[in-house]
This record gives structure tokens, sequence and C-alpha cells, in this order.
């Protein structure tokens, strides 16, 4: 359903890009900065589930999670929603690299861009999912022993943790790319010079936009509650 969801969005999103940026192009940075505090906000709201709510669960927690549908849902959502923003922050930075291109050149660019993003991500991420059907293929294989074996319950074992550092490095790049579209768009932040490397300004850059977002959201549902109570 993500990766489905990910190529309509290249579709949707390609064309409404370069539209925008012939008849309209002061909006792009608009819409990238916008982009930038919704993924900052994501990152941040990693990084307080993973500090403040993450508990240590036991095997039929861990199972209840994996079968709660409306759990599953929301986290699907999330993720395509997240996909769908950043996926015009590629769009929209691919094209500001070619802006002084012919038409014909920034079409390809970004169409280029928008392909690699989607084939070369979710094919690196349909490999890592199917790890453990691999490696319970080999364990069959093999009758659980010997070499193939070993491999096969190296590939069933890893998979775990490889998921979860993925889950770490993708909110570090979701607010790197949050951070340097801030660093580059607003002249003002861009001016600043704090003497450290430009990534550790962009990481703290987002990490203090997605924090306002945040401050922002639970305020709007902490009100929203309390008039529906009434």
């Amino acid at each position: 359903a993500i990766t489905k969801g990910s190529i309509l969005n290249k579709i949707i999103i390609v064309p409404i890009a370069l539209l925008l940026n012939l008849f309209f192009p002061e909006v792009i940075k608009y819409i990238l900065i916008l982009g930038g505090f919704y993924l900052a906000y994501e990152g941040v709201e990693k990084i307080i589930e993973i500090i403040f709510h993450r508990k240590p669960k036991d095997h039929l927690e861990e199972l209840a999670d994996v079968t709660d549908e409306k759990a599953e849902d929301a986290k699907i959502k999330s993720a395509v929603l997240t996909d769908f923003i950043l996926s015009i922050e590629i769009v929209i930075i691919a094209l500001g690299t070619v802006l002084d291109k012919p038409l014909a050149v920034q079409i390809g660019t970004v169409s280029v861009i928008a392909l690699i993003a989607t084939v070369g991500v979710y094919g690196l991420v349909a490999l890592i999912v199917r790890l453990d059907d691999m490696g319970y293929g080999l364990i069959k294989k093999s009758n659980g022993e010997g070499f193939l074996a070993t491999v096969g319950n190296v590939f069933v074992k890893s998979l775990p943790i490889i998921i979860k550092v993925l889950g770490y490095v993708g909110t570090v790049a979701l607010l790197m790319v949050a951070g340097g579209i801030f660093d580059h768009n607003i002249e003002a932040i861009h001016q600043l010079n704090f003497n450290v490397p430009s990534i550790v300004k962009q990481i703290a850059l987002a990490i203090i936009a997605g924090l306002l977002v945040v401050i922002l959201v639970k305020g709007f549902q902490k009100i929203y509650s309390l008039v529906a109570k009434k």
C-alpha cells in the first residue's frame, strides 16, 4: 500500500511542481518550508516516543501490536503522508537545481530523481523486509544444518535489528532534510553562524521547529477535547 501510494505521489507531484514553477515560482519556497515543518514534527515525535513512551514489551504485547489492525492502519497512513511530504521536498529540491535550464531538462531531471527515489528506496526496503523469508527458505532447504542454515539464521535474527536501526536513521534523515530546508530557504536563519558544522545547525533547527509544532498540535488537541466534552 505504501509503495503504491509513493508511486501515485510522484505521478501527481512532478507535474504540479513543474506547473507551479512555471506560473507561481514564488510559492515553491513556502511549500518547501511548510513541508520542512511537517518533517521536523514527524522527526521530533519519533524522538519523543523513543525517549518517553517506549517501554519494554513482552512477547504477547508485541504480538498484540502486530495484530492490531487499527494501529497498523494508523502507521500506514502516517507513513504515506510522510512519504507524500518528503516526495514534494525531493521533487522541488531537484527542480531547484535546474531552474535556469530549459523546460525539457527540468522535466527530465525531476522525473529521473522521482523514479530513483521510488524504485531505489522501495526496492531496498522490499529486499530488507524479505530477509526473514529468505532466511527461513535457506533453513528449510538445508534442513537446519550447515552453512546455509547459519546464513538463514543470521538473516532471520538480523531483520529486527536492521529495521530498528533504519528507524533511527530515518528519524535523523527527516531532521536533516527539514533543517536543510530551513537553513537554505529562510535568509535570517541562513545568516546565523554558531561556529558548528552545518549538519549540527540544521538538526538543531529541525528539533526546535519540530518541538514548536508538537506544542501547537498538542495545544489544539487539548482545546478540541475540552470543547468536545461541553
